[in-house]
This record gives structure tokens, C-alpha cells and sequence, in this order.
């Protein structure tokens, strides 16, 4: 792996696409669309680089940029999530991985380090190992301090930002997801899974709201399973302080080929709907106030 610092790697990072004037007390973050795979990274792989892509949520950006249009901030990384996943604690870290001693303070034991997904993954999302070898420690600590840091702290002010001018603000943490992922024995293929940790992350008339939106047009929806949200909507999403966060899930299959990673024919179908909710959940948040949306 090449000791290059990792912000060098990519160009830039991460950026932000700002609406002229922000009209929506709303701010949209895709940190799993990242498709920049530096060559450094593809040697130090077992994986070529379409099996590396296999964590991606590919083309999610693309899907919700008309939301800048609407009057709201879009957030999205550069950096794969194989490379540095942003939807974990900062320091989540699995000591099998790295050649040196890791810090007293890393989290080395939570579920998802146990299975290969923390911060700096070690598998990607079918399981397959990432690294020919063990990666030095210091590796890992620069990718927190280079980029995990720098994406969160403006994210961060984003949201206090959208707070500070209507009152309240909602982060909508965008991904997708495999059409594996969802058990066809359970019933029919659902198309979006809502994620607001079992009700502590936003408001119950949001989530509310944002099902009842896609179920207007014709999309299968389930609450928190198997998707309930990761760090990102347990972190910022504060209903008590007027901050509230949902994670939206989108079934792979519905825009995309799985194998070839390339968008489908039912793409702009799809951006057009998630576009028409936002707009949908941009006028509820409104009307709410931030009064109300504050007391939920």
C-alpha cells in the first residue's frame, strides 16, 4: 500500500453541490456513492476493481442530484467505501487487519467490525476479502484523520447550518441496496426500506410521511428491516433537538444491472420518484415548523 496521505488520492475528496438558495430545511448525504478507486488501492487488493465495486452504492448521487434543484444540499464522498466507510464510528477497527498496535480507544468489538465492515472494511459487502496483506496501522489513522474527520465535520455543519436558518433540519441519509440482500420468502421484493432506528431518529410524521409518498407511486416499503440505519442516522438524528436524520434504502434492480454496474432503463423513472418525494417531505417538514417537529 503506497504511504501516499490518502486526502492526496483523491481530488477532491468529497464536495457538496449547494442549491442557489437553500429553500428546505433539508440536507441530502450519499457518503457510499464514492467511485474514485486509486491505483495504489486496487494493487494492495485481492479484488479487481469490479469486485471492489461491490460494496458501492452506485449512481445514488446521480439519483438524488435533482434534490439541489428543490433547494437543498447534496453531500457525496469520492472515496469508495471499500477504501473508508463514513456510515461508522470514526474508530471502528479490526486489529486482524494491521501490522502495529492499535490505539486503547478504537472499538474493535462491535458487530460490524466482527463482520469485516468498519470503518476501514476488510471485506466487501458478498464477504469477499479486501487485501492481499495486513495494512499498517498508521494507514488506517490517516484515512480517519484525512477524510473521515474532514467529511464529518462538514456534514456536521451542514446540518447546524440548516438548523441555525429554519429552526429544525433533516438529514436523508441516501443509499441502496442489493437485490440479494432482501429474503423473497418473506413475501414480495420491497423496493425501499425506511431506516429511523425503530422510531429514535426523527420525527414519526417524517417517516410517515415518506412512506406513504413511495407507496403513492407503486414502490413496496418496510421500516428498519433489514436496514434501520447506520452511525450516520443514529448520530445526527436528534428529535428532541430539532435534528432528525432517515436513511433511505433503494432496492439495486430497480436502476441498475447488479452484474454489469451500469444504470438501467428504469434510472430517470426512479430519480424522477425519489425527486417527487423529496419535494413531498420538503413541503411536510415545512409545514410541521420547527416548533412541532422539535416536540415529535
Amino acid at each position: 500500500m503506497s504511504r501516499v496521505p490518502p486526502a492526496t488520492l483523491f481530488t477532491p475528496p468529497f464536495r457538496v453541490d449547494e442549491p442557489e438558495r437553500q429553500t428546505l430545511p433539508f440536507v441530502y448525504n450519499t457518503g457510499h456513492s464514492g467511485a474514485v478507486y486509486p491505483a495504489s488501492f486496487v494493487a494492495a487488493s485481492r479484488l479487481d476493481a469490479v469486485a471492489l465495486r461491490r460494496s458501492e452504492d452506485a449512481f445514488v448521487d446521480r439519483l438524488y442530484a435533482p434534490v439541489v434543484g428543490l433547494g437543498a444540499p447534496l453531500m457525496q464522498a469520492a472515496f469508495p467505501r471499500a477504501y473508508l466507510d463514513v456510515n461508522r464510528e470514526p474508530y471502528e477497527l479490526d486489529p486482524r487487519m494491521f501490522d502495529g498496535r492499535l490505539p486503547p480507544f478504537v472499538n474493535a468489538r462491535s458487530m460490524r467490525v466482527a463482520g469485516g465492515l468498519g470503518t476501514v472494511p476488510r471485506v466487501v459487502a458478498d464477504g469477499q476479502e479486501i487485501y492481499r496483506g495486513r495494512l499498517p496501522v498508521d494507514e488506517a489513522l490517516a484515512r480517519i484523520e484525512e477524510l473521515y474527520k474532514p467529511y464529518h465535520r462538514t456534514l456536521k455543519e451542514l446540518v447546524a447550518r440548516t438548523a441555525r436558518t429554519f429552526g429544525h433540519a433533516v438529514l436523508i441519509d441516501c443509499h441502496s441496496m442489493p437485490s440479494t440482500s432482501l429474503s423473497r420468502d418473506e413475501g414480495p421484493a420491497v423496493d425501499v426500506v425506511l431506516g429511523d432506528r425503530f422510531g429514535t431518529s426523527c420525527a414519526p410524521d417524517l417517516i410517515d410521511c415518506a412512506e406513504a409518498a413511495f407507496r403513492g407511486h407503486g414502490l413496496r416499503v418496510v421500516r428498519n428491516k433489514p436496514y434501520a440505519g447506520g452511525f450516520i442516522t443514529e448520530h445526527y438524528g436528534e428529535p428532541a433537538q430539532g435534528r432528525h436524520a432517515l436513511q433511505i434504502e433503494v432496492n439495486r434492480a430497480l436502476y441498475m444491472d447488479e452484474r454489469k454496474l451500469l444504470p438501467r432503463p428504469g434510472f430517470e423513472d426512479l430519480s424522477r420518484i425519489l425527486t417527487a418525494v423529496a419535494e413531498t417531505l420538503g413541503h411536510a417538514a415545512l409545514d410541521l415548523g420547527p416548533r412541532r417537529i422539535a416536540a415529535e
